[in-house]
């Protein structure tokens, strides 16, 4: 019996409208949910907005209206997007909602039980944007306006000392069971640059961490405290214990979480300190089991350039899903950005790498050989004849591509693009074969060939669907309703059951239409 399977994304902070980098995080950890369940895993996806938090109160103090109303109005656009994408995320969690705020107390009170919360006064830098506490050691010099120089945090964020009473929590005390980890389980954060960077942190030292602030109150009260709101990290972090229902034992939690369970968090690479260094602390230190594997992934940067509203150059991915489709955004993101390093993105590259890979490649070959069968077939699958080395050839490739792409996606770096590689591999092998047989002259001189051609190219359409459909669901169920697959049909466990000799199958139509770059998209 397979492990249960539980993977999160980082919740996302909702003080503006969701980019294409938030699209990217939902689509890949989405992706990789499909693929576990696919293999017949029992698979928990959550993913959600991170509303408290000092930026949150500011946001909604300059619009003049209430933080609540602020996370209400944004939440709904990230729920919006993860509709429109087609993320099959289990739960969407909020951080305002009433069990997160009892899940985080719980955290805090085991915490504070295990002897690692103590008061104290904080002095220090903040970057408020970062919801983030820098040492002096970490800041960077910047000229500002006048000549000035004027400090900053290591992600070019601004900073301000902060003096006030603090609970404070015992992270010094963790510093070296945190470097086993890192040591001893490499796979515990991937890619091993991550690691390495956040092996130079923790040697550096760690000192302990501010957990509340009284200078706001827009977060989830101190247990016990009129006055201390807490840290907006050990809030969002504790999402990932919520959608579980933790503290109580439900059904859900010791599934997931306590009974060793795989547990995954896709995270950006600007946020691995957190999830990595203060996260396990957390949870060291409230005797909880740790994830499994953190991933940072990359950014996704427009043509070439780093997204921020400054540049004016941040993209609204639902308008992309619009303009070019969903599952040929999902395909050009999974496909063409290395899971774990930066990307970038333009409208042409979409259309070039879709036209490609799926118009040209996929839907040309179904197109032609499904109407093929239509025409000279009854719309009937064909008995196949004599197999042929390059029938064999076919389906034995298709088979060993199946196989080592189970073997790349349970690999701790999560190869994606390189599984969706060998995946396109077969598509153009399949296309070759196809061309190569060339069943419309066959049908006039040897028909039994040219039916057991049609008969393995339908074959393999339907396995290539079957492969394909955790990165562009919508359209490998449409490919598959073309070849009359049921739907409990269409998992990992039957890619080698062989199509139905006799099958009925409706008249083909076009799945993957030919993309133009929008006149206003164009460079220049």
């Amino acid at each position: 019996m397979t492990k249960p399977y539980y993977i999160t994304t980082a919740i996302s902070y909702p003080n503006g409208p969701p980019h294409i980098g938030h699209a990217y995080e939902v689509i890949a950890t989405d992706a990789i949910a499909r693929f576990h369940r696919l293999m017949g895993r029992d698979v928990r996806f959550q993913t959600g907005t991170d509303e408290h938090g000092l930026k949150m109160a500011q946001a909604a103090e300059k619009r003049g209206i209430a933080p609540q109303q602020l996370a209400d109005e944004m939440s709904i656009q990230f729920i919006g997007m993860c509709d429109k994408l087609n993320i099959s995320h289990d739960r969407f969690i909020r951080t305002t909602e009433a069990d997160h705020h009892a899940a985080s107390q719980a955290i805090w009170q085991a915490m504070e039980t295990n002897g690692d919360l103590y008061l104290d006064k904080y002095e220090g830098w903040y970057s408020v944007r970062d919801e983030a506490y820098y040492d002096e050691s970490e800041l960077i010099e910047a000229e500002g306006k006048g000549g000035s120089k004027e400090r900053l945090s290591p992600q070019g964020t601004p900073v301000e000392w902060t003096v006030e009473e603090s609970w404070f929590f015992r992270l010094s005390k963790y510093q070296e069971p945190l470097l086993k980890i890192f040591r001893e389980t490499p796979e515990f954060l991937q890619p091993e640059s991550r690691r390495n960077e956040m092996i130079k942190f923790v040697e550096g030292g760690l000192r302990d961490l501010s957990m509340s602030r009284t200078s706001f109150d827009w977060g989830v009260k101190v247990p016990g405290s009129d006055k201390h709101v807490m840290y907006v990290w050990i809030d969002a972090l504790t999402n990932y214990l919520t959608g579980l229902g933790y503290p109580e034992q439900t059904d859900l939690y010791p599934k997931f979480w306590s009974k060793g369970g795989d547990i995954v968090h896709v995270i950006g690479k600007d946020i691995v300190r957190f999830h990595t260094v203060y996260w396990p602390a957390f949870l060291m230190s409230a005797k909880l089991p740790l994830p499994k594997h953190v991933y940072g992934h990359g950014f996704v940067l427009n043509r070439g350039v780093k997204m921020s509203k400054s540049v004016g150059n941040v993209v609204d991915p639902i308008n992309l899903a619009e303009t070019f489709g969903v599952d040929q955004l999902r395909y050009f993101l999974l496909s063409d950005v290395v899971f774990g390093k930066d990307g970038t993105y333009s409208p042409e590259m979409i259309v070039t790498k879709t036209n490609a890979d799926l118009a040209n490649n996929f839907g040309n070959l179904a197109q032609r050989s499904l109407s093929m069968i239509a025409k000279n077939c009854d719309g009937k699958i064909p008995a196949p004849g004599t197999k042929t080395d390059a029938d064999e050839q076919l389906i034995t490739d298709l088979q060993a591509a199946f196989e080592e792409i189970q073997q790349l996606m349970q690999d701790s770096n999560v190869p994606i693009h390189a599984a969706i590689d060998l995946i396109r591999e077969r598509l153009s092998a399949t296309n070759q074969y196809f061309a190569d047989s060339a069943p419309w002259a066959l049908r006039k001189t040897d028909p039994e060939r040219a039916d057991t051609v049609l008969y393995y190219t339908a074959e393999a359409i339907r396995r290539l669907a079957i492969m394909l459909q955790w990165v562009i669901p919508e359209s490998c169920a449409k490919m598959l309703d073309m070849l009359s697959q049921q739907r409990d049909n269409r998992g990992f466990a039957h890619f080698d059951t062989n199509i139905q000799v006799g099958l009925d199958i409706p008249a083909p139509t076009a799945v993957f239409p030919r993309l133009e770059v929008p006149a206003s998209e164009g460079e220049g």
